[in-house]
């Protein structure tokens, strides 16, 4: 692990000295997350004329690795896959699905305008509902909270476990754990009966930055998958969901 570590942080601030030299150098920036990170950070520390004031080397790989790598790509590979397992196990809402991709796009790829017309915006919703790609989230007070019949100190580190809020009987209903995508037909406010109980990005100002991109990559990926494929579950598959750092089946 800690060989693997290296060498990810090694690549990362290699590909970051580059950037760094051609930036000086007056090169125009590469317009991509990681140079909009570095171009930020430069007008922050010329802005103060202070290097204090901008973020180390060494936080940019860590922000790279975490939105990059863990949040970017894993999260939303997993969320596809639970989809793909859901839509196996529910054949009937896997030939719906496909039927309206088909309509839509036929044989083409996918665009934009189209994705966003899909229902199968509703699976993949049901999905991340009932096997979330973080089983918790962690939230710091930065001030004195009140919280229900609750006053929380400034420190406080809120534990917010999804996955249970999630299969919450008295939000849901009795059939909590059924796959049911209908529940989001309208849209998540109506499903939740207007309450807070759906947060797999996070929520307010701490919402996840990747959000609406994560939902454009996940509509695709389901929705080339679906024009291409039919699919079912291997009869040697055992339903034993697991959190390694994301929820994996």
């Amino acid at each position: 692990m800690n060989e693997i570590e290296r060498e990810v942080k090694a690549t990362i601030k290699g590909i970051i000295d580059k950037r760094v030299k051609g930036m000086k150098a007056g090169e125009p920036n590469t317009d991509d997350l990681l140079g909009i990170l570095l171009e930020s950070n430069f007008k922050e520390i010329e802005q103060h004329g202070n290097k204090n004031f901008g973020t180390t080397i060494e936080e940019v790989i860590e922000e790279s690795t975490t939105s990059v790598w863990i949040a970017g790509q894993e999260a939303t590979s997993v969320w596809i896959v639970w989809t793909m397992i859901l839509l196996g196990r529910h054949p009937d809402w896997q030939v719906r699905a496909r039927e309206e991709v088909l309509q839509v796009f036929g044989d083409g790829m996918p665009e934009f305008d189209g994705l966003n017309r899909l229902k199968v915006t509703m699976i993949l919703h049901k999905s991340l509902r009932l096997y979330s790609s973080a089983s918790a989230l962690r939230r710091t007070i930065t001030t004195k909270t009140k919280l229900g019949e609750l006053t929380l100190p400034a420190g406080v580190i809120l534990y917010l476990p999804t996955i249970l809020v999630y299969h919450v009987k008295e939000i849901w209903g009795e059939d909590a754990i059924e796959f049911k995508p209908e529940r989001f037909s309208k849209c998540i406010s109506t499903a939740t009966k207007g309450q807070m109980a759906v947060f797999p990005f996070g929520a307010g100002s701490r919402i996840c930055i990747g959000l609406n991109f994560a939902m454009i990559e996940a509509k695709m990926a389901m929705a080339m998958i679906l024009q291409h494929f039919a699919f079912e579950l291997s009869p040697l598959y055992t339903h034993a969901p697991q959190s390694v750092i994301t929820m994996q089946p």
